[in-house]
């Protein structure tokens, strides 16, 4: 229902909602989701727990991106410490290789050796570390992807939600056949840093006779 008024040329028009659509709007807005997750005690409990728990997961993610940057830089680091080291190692030979001295060439590369060894398992600590941080990481995404779609659910159903409904955390199973074919590729892949710094110390080892003895 619609009335006109006119005040001082100007027409104002009033316009009044039936009560049927009033009590269809009141209707509506009790029927909310959100409006019986608030009128529910365990829905809301259940509600801001897991709220507070995407938010604790929100941080811990946070904090292992934090810590998987912070371990490529170290690793990185330790990197061009070793071939820096080499570098210079192989430097000093050169210009001190002497004939008479050929027959201690095992010395020096052993001792080039060793360095290189407590490179070798720094740099593998620091690897195992990462991919241990790396695994903990995806599972915490994962877990924290399956929090978010039952969070969803619960504001989506309202009252109707299960209480006793559970986040359920997905695992890719993977037959014994895959595992065996991609086991040491993958292996190979998470350990190549250590792999190829392993190699280039033995080439090293070989180096230096060659650069003392002039072989």
């Amino acid at each position: 229902m619609a009335t006109e008024t006119k005040d001082s040329g100007a027409a104002t028009h009033i316009v009044e909602i039936p009560a049927e659509n009033q009590n269809i709007m009141i209707s509506v807005i009790e029927q909310h989701p959100l409006r019986q997750i608030s009128e529910s005690s365990g829905h809301l409990l259940l509600l801001k727990l897991w709220q507070r728990e995407e938010h604790l997961f929100g941080l811990r993610i946070g904090r292992r991106e934090t810590k998987l940057e912070s371990l490529k830089q170290q690793i990185f680091q330790l990197c061009c410490y070793f071939f820096l080291f080499h570098a210079l190692s192989l430097t000093l030979l050169f210009t001190s290789s002497d004939p008479n001295v050929c027959h201690k060439w095992w010395v020096p590369g052993v001792a080039m050796g060793a360095t290189s060894g407590v490179f070798v398992i720094v740099v593998q600590l620091k690897l195992w570390l990462y991919w241990k941080a790396s695994a903990q990481l995806q599972r915490e995404k994962s877990e924290n992807r399956a929090l978010t779609r039952i969070v969803q659910e619960l504001r989506m159903k309202g009252s109707c939600f299960n209480l006793s409904k559970e986040p359920q955390i997905g695992h890719r199973m993977k037959s014994s056949s895959v595992e065996i074919k991609w086991g040491p590729l993958t292996w190979l892949s998470r350990n190549f840093v250590t792999i190829f710094l392993l190699c280039f110390s033995g080439i090293v080892f070989g180096a230096s006779k060659f650069i003392l003895c002039g072989l």
